[in-house]
């Protein structure tokens, strides 16, 4: 029996595992001192060669991030042990095992310090086939060998398998964030937020690498990890706690799981679509960047997540899709940054915060690229054009400081819309507020309330027909009267950011003008095509969590994009 038909039969049999969303009065306690908690939210750790001391460790990357059935993949594998088994398994609505070999030849190889910006520079290890019948989806490698002191060593990995090209009626095309995975990927020290480069290694990495494993916790994770928003009643003048990043250092993972990668967002979407019967591919955004053509065979394109980093040329084809006569569907939020491509694509390029000092794009290359916010002037390409919202006016939402005790749904001000048909929900309703959908990083665009309903301000950006279906807010800075700046996580700097973007300057004044933002869902008409964006990265909590409101929300999107309504 092929891997496809596997996976076709056992769709109807699979359920779902039921989660409950609970608000406890207290933080979880996962063991650590409170300096063992500052320590985990302050200080900068991070996976690296050696880190496991005694023991042993096994550490593997792939060639790409993405194949087609029929193509060859490289694994890098880097081991104490002299060899290693692996198994590979399609990580869908339910897993389906590809792939299992045992004995495969191990050695240790050197790492560069500068890993993550250059690569690990690792031999190949061991290739193999992608099978002609592997369906497109997620794969999940893992590595097993035997450690130092008798007791198994692993490590996970995860690669895509991307559609042959063609029409694809009925079926979905899922992109994974990979940008942004690769911006947040903390393995060998350093990625688009913390590092160790620099003078004094303490700068994060302008450039970061595909050639390296993923950091812990964004290919797997336990069942019921902590996600960034805030799972607790937060009594007044509570200090800002991080509970995502305690459960990190207690456990050994990523502070940075919680942030991005397939195990806390992409898979989530893939999983819920799977289980209610629809048939999805999975593509990275490099086929976006490099083949373009791969969005002609679908109705529908879905974006999910925290999906935060994209290259002009990702922009590009969205864009001429949906012009086209495409079906654009983003459950995500934050799109906030522009990045490049270069070495074919193995290292992404991203200066941020030091753009308009360091990156070369302004000093006589073509500014319009510079990796600066969207939504800067020079670059003439705010979020809005494409997806509707823009992350500036947005961010930060349920979690630290940032409205910890805001609303965890989306207020709904258009419940007539053909997206909320069936769900029974009222003007002024919170959809996914038992699930959490609302947060921790959201997209949104100024605007003005008439007669009760919002609507795009004149200067906000908005493109042409778009309707703002649903609002809430949103926060640049943790601001409380009650809770001292060196109590806080965020502070005021992205806030500041955001005004010297977009006024040239981070005064207080300008300040004042960014720091409250918001987060929205909206529709509109592009050409002979369609955007539907609900600007939240925890639209994937509600599928997740089984929240039938959310499940409706998006199986309508998904039917009307498939030209079943």
């Amino acid at each position: 029996m092929t891997l496809g038909r596997q996976i076709a039969e056992m769709a109807a049999f699979e359920p779902f595992a039921v989660f409950m969303t609970h608000l406890p009065t207290e933080f979880p306690d996962f063991g650590l001192t409170p300096e063992q908690r500052r320590q985990a939210v302050r200080t900068h750790y991070y996976e690296r060669p050696g880190m496991d001391g005694e023991r042993g460790e096994i550490w593997c990357y792939s060639d790409r991030f993405s194949y087609r059935p029929g193509e060859t993949v490289a694994l890098h594998v880097s081991a104490t042990a002299a060899t290693f088994g692996i198994t590979i398994v399609r990580d869908g609505g339910f897993e389906t095992k590809a792939f299992e070999k045992t004995g495969i030849a191990a050695r240790w190889q050197d790492t560069p310090d500068q890993c993550s910006v250059e690569g690990c520079g690792w031999e190949a290890s061991f290739e193999f086939r992608i099978g002609d019948d592997w369906p497109s989806g997620a794969y999940r490698i893992t590595l097993e060998a035997e450690g130092r002191d008798g007791k198994p060593i692993r490590c996970h990995h995860l690669f895509i398998v991307a559609p042959k090209p063609g029409k694809k009626p009925g079926r979905v095309l899922q992109v994974a964030a990979t940008g942004t995975w690769l911006a947040y990927n903390t393995w060998g020290g350093s990625n688009h937020y913390e590092g160790i480069t620099g003078a004094n290694r303490d700068q994060y990495a302008r450039m970061v690498s595909t050639q390296r494993p993923w950091c812990r916790g964004f290919v797997v994770l336990p069942k019921d990890v902590p996600r960034v928003p805030l799972e607790v009643a937060v009594p007044p003048k509570t200090v800002p706690r991080y509970p995502h990043m305690e459960w990190a250092f207690a456990t050994g993972h990523s502070k940075k799981y919680a942030s991005s990668g397939w195990a806390s967002y992409d898979s989530h979407f893939f999983r819920f679509a799977e289980h209610a019967g629809y048939a999805v591919d999975l593509a990275s955004q490099h086929e976006l960047h490099f083949s373009p053509e791969i969005l002609d065979g679908y109705d529908c394109v879905v974006f999910v997540g925290h999906d935060e980093y994209w290259t002009w040329e990702m922009r590009d084809a969205v864009d001429n899709y949906v012009k086209r006569g495409g079906h654009a569907a983003r459950f995500a939020g934050n799109f906030m940054w522009q990045t490049r491509l270069e070495d074919e694509g193995r290292r992404q390029v991203c200066y941020k915060y030091k753009a308009r000092a360091e990156d070369p794009a302004y000093r006589g290359g073509d500014v319009t690229r510079a990796t600066n916010s969207w939504e800067a002037p020079e670059i003439g390409r705010p979020g809005s054009a494409t997806f509707g919202l823009n992350a500036t006016r947005g961010v930060y939402a349920g979690w630290g400081g940032c409205a910890p005790r805001g609303v965890r749904g989306f207020p709904v001000y258009r419940p007539e819309h053909w997206a909320f048909a069936g769900t029974g929900i009222y003007y002024g309703d919170l959809l996914g507020a038992d699930s959490h959908i609302y947060g921790y990083e959201v997209d949104g665009l100024d605007f003005e309330i008439r007669g009760g309903l919002p609507y795009p301000t004149a200067t906000s950006g908005a493109p042409d027909g778009l309707e703002v279906l649903a609002v809430g807010m949103a926060s640049q800075v943790e601001e409380s009267a009650d809770i001292p700046l060196k109590d806080q996580f965020l502070g005021d700097e992205d806030g500041r950011f955001t005004a010297e973007t977009l006024f040239g300057e981070a005064s207080d004044a300008n300040l004042e003008k960014v720091k409250r933002g918001n987060g929205m869902i909206v529709n509109f008409p592009r050409g002979k095509g369609e955007v539907f964006h609900a600007g939240s990265c925890e639209w994937v909590a509600g599928l997740l969590r089984q929240d039938a409101m959310v499940e409706r929300v998006t199986r309508n999107v998904l039917d009307r994009y498939l030209g079943r309504k």
